[in-house]
């Protein structure tokens, strides 16, 4: 009985193992807004054409969900969503894989 018991619960741990990991699919929060954002000097970036400023504490996400330092990023008008603080600052920004781009941003 021993055996058969060891045995289901190797068989119950592949097939657990064997079900694919949906890390590859953000959640965005529901007040993240999407633009096109130009890095420029910390604390300024421009978003949408606008010169905005990132918080002091401010994340910004890569494409694998880490954490990059805003003077790493380069290029310009890069498809992102982010979101603001009280203060009005950018306080997270995630940039999109092209197929994140591809999606519609959540209606608010």
């Amino acid at each position: 009985m021993q055996r058969r018991t060891l045995l289901a619960l190797v068989m119950l741990g592949l097939s657990i193992a064997a079900v694919p990991a949906r890390a590859d699919e953000r959640v965005f929060p529901p007040e993240a807004k999407r633009g096109r954002m130009t890095p420029g000097y910390f604390p300024d970036i421009t978003l949408d054409g606008k010169a905005r400023r990132l918080s002091p504490a401010a994340r910004i996400f890569n494409q694998d969900n880490l954490v990059e330092v805003p003077a790493a990023l380069r290029g310009s008008d890069i498809v992102v969503n982010y979101t603001q603080n009280a203060d009005g600052d950018i306080d997270r920004v995630w940039l999109l894989t092209p197929d994140e781009a591809r999606q519609k941003p959540r209606q608010r």
